[in-house]
């Protein structure tokens, strides 16, 4: 093995390069304009929860007093966090440069940000009523300087830091200034955009911020001051759960209290309104205890710029991304029993390209079904208002068997889940609260339906969650079969769920975490030695993320053996492509557009009969070797074919295709090819396989 210093590139520097194309996006002028500011919303919410997780699990490292050389991919720990906040706080600088150039561009189409200074006569009367009636009642005021202890912030919530200065009453020798310092919180349950009335053809919205900045003499009236300011200020706390041992809780006890603790977990990262003033800005970091290890970040006026995320439409449908319809899938009839229909052939639901319906309809069939006799489902993150639940809740009703396995530490999806569970619990539903040590991130079902005298199974296997919010956005693959080996593993899995010690031996599926890697290592080997006989090999990824070593290694092995490699990772990739004498056999791209690209699927060449797989596991340590992953093959071929079609459309992306190189420029891919916008391309697809 070639060993070079750019053999791995560190999974924190790389996802940073990720979020980065999420920022690109914001900054595309193909882009249409209100989903470039929803796109840097995107970026910082993203890079408040790599804050909370990746950067926290670093700093922990550092805490401990350990180097984390081997776990950071050869990075000193110390030198890792210094690395991450000179690369944010470039980030942070060029997405306000990016935010600067959209809001220009918004007042060329007559929408107009403006702050608390610039309103107009019939605002300012609008914004005082809006205040008083919407904001004030539900705003938390607290005065800093007399309080013993300094109030604990909310994780990423965000803060006015408000600063007096009082006026002289006589009593002072006439040289000593008064300072009062408080905090203002942002409330949550308003929206953050504030639209105010149009003046003619033009649309104006404050920042919720600078109208309660607006309104300060009405929330100060009792201070007698000479001037006042207010700049804005957030933390990020360590989002990691320490569970309590405690044996006398129940599951669902000890999370919800694990999550409860995680609101005052250690800050991690301290950003502020690089205008404050110093005064304020050392009085808020003694009192608040911020550390040298923590990342102190200057940003601009406002933070919490995820809000972007919902800013308005003001009608404004030019300025939005045209909504596609979702579409049927071929030979598959919302009309009539899809059970009918899935016994004759395996389909295939790709989302949000195909409608999510048909999932919400197996359901449902099943739960009025005289039938079927049970249901098995894992749950990893549902929708709000759920209809998978809704459906496993009528199937408790029917007098179904319904077992779901509910992932209670889904990250920042525990109080929803809990929520659920109880709700699913007090309705009937048996639940499975998962295998100690490991989350159970697999996305499948069975149903168990009486057919005369015999058992016959359905059931579906996805790539992502069965929440119907997002299968609006991620691209998802669902699989719907009833081929019975099939079926038999994966009642397996569940079994395995409820008898934790029991591993099984699977001869279809691809199950984390006693088989996954073994099995594609072997998969690997096979291509490796067709190209050492000269024969064709060839290997084909599309992944989230790429971070196992192992894995890494193998594929630089196939690389070295002639093997022709081709991946497609939406997010961290640890591998470093096209390096000679490594990995020039390896080409990497990542496509960062419109959806977000959840799919996972692995190709195999195996001599011209390719193998394929769908699975809800990327390669990464952690799906590998702490997670209940499934894998499942692909034997029907008209679903084979979409896979491999659908595969090469999106690595004939030239529009929003960036390179994965040695330099990690974030390079987009351009060829003299005509134009292929992968995910526009894949709807087209999709189209005229209806009309074939």
């Amino acid at each position: 093995m070639i060993k070079t210093k750019n053999q791995y590139v560190n999974r924190e520097i790389s996802w940073l390069r990720f979020n980065e194309r999420v920022l690109q996006e914001s900054a595309d002028q193909n882009v249409p304009l209100i989903e470039r500011l929803r796109f840097l919303g995107i970026f910082s919410n993203n890079l408040d929860e790599f804050f909370k997780v990746r950067y926290a699990t670093v700093k922990r490292i550092v805490d401990a007093g350990k180097s984390g050389k081997s776990a950071l991919g050869g990075e000193i720990a110390k030198d890792l966090l210094a690395e991450i906040t000179e690369i944010v706080i470039k980030q942070q600088t060029k997405s306000l440069k990016i935010l600067g150039d959209i809001q220009k561009e918004l007042e060329a189409q007559n929408i107009f940000i403006i702050n608390e200074t610039e309103l107009s006569e019939v605002q300012a009367v609008f914004s005082k009523n809006y205040f008083l009636q919407k904001v004030s009642p539900q705003l938390m005021t607290i005065i800093l300087n007399d309080l013993t202890r300094f109030p604990t912030l909310k994780d990423t919530a965000a803060y006015l830091a408000v600063k007096m200065i009082l006026k002289h009453n006589g009593d002072t020798d006439g040289k000593t200034i008064e300072k009062r310092y408080a905090l203002i919180e942002i409330p949550k349950g308003i929206d953050r955009f504030v639209v105010l009335p149009k003046e003619g053809d033009k649309n104006y919205i404050i920042v919720l911020d600078d109208l309660i900045r607006y309104c300060l003499d009405s929330i100060f009236t009792m201070f007698d001051y000479e001037t006042i300011s207010a700049h804005m200020i957030k933390i990020t706390r360590d989002a990691e759960l320490d569970m309590d041992n405690d044996l006398s809780k129940s599951f669902i006890e000890k999370i919800s209290t694990s999550v409860a603790h995680r609101k005052i977990g250690d800050p991690v990262r301290f950003v502020y309104d690089k205008s404050i003033e110093k005064d304020t800005l050392a009085f808020l970091k003694e009192k608040m205890n911020i550390e040298d290890t923590d990342s102190v970040i200057p940003g601009g006026r406002y933070h919490n710029r995820r809000d972007y995320m919902g800013f308005p439409s003001l009608g404004r449908q030019d300025l939005l991304y045209e909504k596609i319809t979702a579409l049927p899938v071929k030979g598959l009839s919302m009309e009539g029993s899809l059970f009918e229909q899935i016994v004759k052939k395996d389909y295939l639901q790709y989302t949000p390209y195909h409608k999510f319906s048909y999932t919400i309809k197996f359901l449902r069939e099943a739960a009025l079904d005289p039938k079927v006799r049970s249901i098995k489902i894992t749950v990893y993150r549902l929708a709000n208002n759920s209809q998978v639940a809704a459906s496993l809740i009528n199937a408790v009703k029917n007098g179904k068997q319904v077992t779901v396995q509910i992932e209670l530490q889904a990250r920042f999806d525990e109080e929803a889940n809990i929520q659920y569970a109880e709700q699913l619990q007090a309705e009937g539903v048996k639940l499975i609260f998962g295998v100690p040590g490991l989350k159970v991130h697999s996305k499948i079902c069975v149903i168990e339906r009486e057919e005369g005298d015999d058992i016959k199974r359905y059931g579906f296997v996805s790539t992502g969650n069965f929440n119907e919010s997002t299968a609006r956005i991620y691209t998802d693959y669902t699989l719907f079969t009833a081929y019975e080996p099939i079926l038999k593993e994966l009642n397996k899995v569940f079994d395995f769920f409820e008898t934790t010690y029991k591993i099984n031996k699977y001869k279809h599926l691809v199950v984390s975490p006693h088989y996954t890697k073994g099995v594609f290592q072997k998969l690997i080997d096979n291509e490796i030695a067709n190209a050492i006989v000269g024969k064709e090999a060839y290997i084909r990824i599309k992944m989230n993320s790429f971070t196992s070593y192992k894995m890494i290694d193998k594929l630089y092995e196939a690389s070295r053996a002639g093997v022709k490699i081709q991946l497609i990772i939406r997010g961290i990739c640890c591998l470093v492509p096209g390096v000679k004498g490594m990995s020039e056999n390896i080409e990497a791209i990542s496509v960062v557009d419109k959806f977000l690209e959840h799919t996972r699927v692995f190709i195999f060449g195996n001599e011209g009969n390719p193998k394929v797989y769908i699975s809800s596991a990327d390669w990464m340590t952690r799906n590998l070797d702490y997670r209940v992953e499934v894998g499942c093959p692909i034997y029907d071929d008209e679903v084979k074919q979409e896979l491999l079609d659908t595969f090469d459309i999106s690595w004939r992306d030239n529009v929003k295709a960036r390179i994965f190189n040695e330099a990690q420029d974030n390079a987009y891919l351009r060829s003299d090819q005509p134009k292929l916008r992968s995910q526009f391309a894949k709807y087209d697809y999709y189209v005229k396989k209806l009309e074939s």
